[in-house]
C-alpha cells in the first residue's frame, strides 16, 4: 500500500483548517499552522510535506512572504504551494502563480475542486521526483563510467611505466591534502583527485626503452621523452566535463616549473594552472621517495628537503608551503599506501607466478 502524501494547511482561521482537513483527511495526512512562521518550520523539517495550502491574508507574515522564503531556501523549493485565498482578483491570482505557487484556489472553496486540484499537483509532483531520481541516478552512472575510464588510463600509464597502482593513490591523495589546504571548493578538489592520476598518461607514447632505461638519457631522448605531456594532453582532449579538462590540463603542464624553466611550453608563475602546480609537488615527492629504474628510493627528509628547497624554482612557494603545514597528513598517506616490494620486485614476481 502506498504510503499516504502529506498535505500542510495553512490558514490563520481554525475553521478554514477544519473544513480542509475534513475535505482531505481520508485519503492524506493533514497537516496544520496557523502562523507563517510555524509554516516555515514545519515545511523544513523531516518528512517534509508533500503539498501546501496556504493562505494568503495572514497576520504577522502573510502567504507571500511564506511562498517567497519557501522557493528561496534548497531544502524546500520544490515543494508544490496552492494558495487557497478569498483575494478573487484576477491580478491576485496571476501574482501569486508568479512568485511560484503551482495552482490558486478562491475562497469559498468547493471539496471536490480541492480533492481534483490537490490530486493533480501530487500527480505531477510524484512525476517530477521520479524524473529527478532517474536524472540523479543516470548521472551517477556517468560519473561512475568516467572515472572508470580515467582509471584504466591511468592503469595504462602505469604498465607503460613500469609502476605500481599505488603511486597513483599516494599521489592523487598529496594532491588532495594540498588542494584542501589551498582552496574551498569541494567539487574542485574532488576533480583534481580523480584528474592527478592520469598526469603521466602520454607515456603510452614514450618507447619502453626510454621509460627503463637506467643510463642518463641523450638529448634526442629527453626530447622524446619530454613529449608525454603533450601526447596526455592529445589522448584526453580539452572537451567534456571539467573533471576531463582538468585531467588534461595537468598531463600538459605538471612538468612547467615556477621560473619558467620546465617543459613544454616553458611557462612560469601563475600561468601554469593551478591543478598542475600541486600536482607537480605530488607527483615529484613520491617519484622521490619511491624506486625507479633509474635511481633509489631517497630518504624522506631529503625528499621533503629538496621540494622546500626548490619553492620559488621548481615549484609554486604557496603550494610548497602548504605541503610543510599539511606534512603529517602526506606521511600519513606515505605509511598507509607504503609499497611491500619494489616495483620492479613485484612486476618479476607476477611474471614468475602467471597463476596468482
Amino acid at each position: 500500500m502506498a504510503e499516504q502524501a502529506t498535505i500542510l494547511v495553512v490558514d490563520d482561521t481554525p475553521e478554514n483548517i477544519d473544513l480542509m482537513s475534513a475535505i482531505l483527511r481520508e485519503e492524506y495526512r493533514v497537516k496544520a499552522a496557523t502562523r507563517g512562521a510555524k509554516a516555515l518550520e514545519i515545511a523544513r523539517t523531516d518528512p517534509k510535506p508533500d503539498l501546501i495550502l496556504l493562505d494568503i491574508m495572514m497576520p504577522e507574515m502573510d502567504g507571500y512572504e511564506v511562498i517567497e522564503a519557501l522557493k528561496v531556501d534548497p531544502n524546500t523549493t520544490h515543494i508544490p504551494v496552492i494558495f487557497v485565498t478569498a483575494l478573487s482578483d484576477e491580478l491576485d491570482e496571476q501574482t501569486g502563480l508568479n512568485m511560484g505557487a503551482a495552482d490558486y484556489i478562491i475562497k469559498p472553496v468547493s471539496p471536490a475542486l480541492v480533492r481534483a486540484r490537490v490530486s493533480a499537483q501530487l500527480a505531477l509532483y510524484d512525476q517530477r521526483r521520479e524524473l529527478e531520481r532517474i536524472v540523479t541516478e543516470r548521472t551517477r552512472e556517468i560519473k561512475d563510467s568516467r572515472l572508470e575510464v580515467i582509471k584504466r588510463l591511468g592503469q595504462a600509464a602505469e604498465f607503460k611505466d613500469n609502476e605500481t597502482g599505488l603511486h597513483a593513490i599516494r599521489m592523487s591523495l598529496y594532491a588532495k591534502i594540498l588542494a584542501e589546504a589551498m582552496i574551498d571548493d569541494e567539487e574542485w578538489i574532488e576533480n583534481l583527485f580523480h584528474a592527478a592520476p592520469m598526469h603521466d598518461v602520454g607515456k603510452i607514447g614514450v618507447p619502453d626503452s626510454l621509460l627503463l632505461k637506467r643510463e642518463p638519457l641523450s638529448d634526442d631522448e629527453w626530447t622524446t621523452m619530454k613529449k608525454h605531456t603533450l601526447h596526455g594532453a592529445r589522448i584526453i582532449g580539452d572537451e567534456g566535463s571539467d573533471l576531463m579538462r582538468m585531467a588534461s590540463t595537468i598531463a600538459e603542464h605538471h612538468h612547467e616549473r615556477w621560473d619558467g624553466s620546465g617543459y613544454p611550453h616553458g611557462k612560469s608563475g601563475n600561468e601554469i594552472p593551478l591543478a598542475a602546480r600541486i600536482v607537480a609537488v605530488a607527483d615529484v615527492f613520491d617519484v622521490l621517495t619511491t624506486e625507479r629504474p633509474y635511481k633509489e628510493a631517497w630518504k624522506i627528509e631529503d625528499a621533503i628537503m629538496m621540494i622546500e628547497e626548490s619553492a620559488g624554482s621548481h615549484f609554486d612557494p604557496e603550494v610548497v608551503k602548504c605541503f610543510t603545514e599539511r606534512q603529517a597528513d602526506i606521511l600519513a598517506v606515505m605509511k598507509d599506501y607504503e609499497e611491500t616490494a619494489t616495483p620492479y620486485q613485484q612486476s618479476f614476481e607476477a611474471r614468475s607466478n602467471p597463476a596468482n
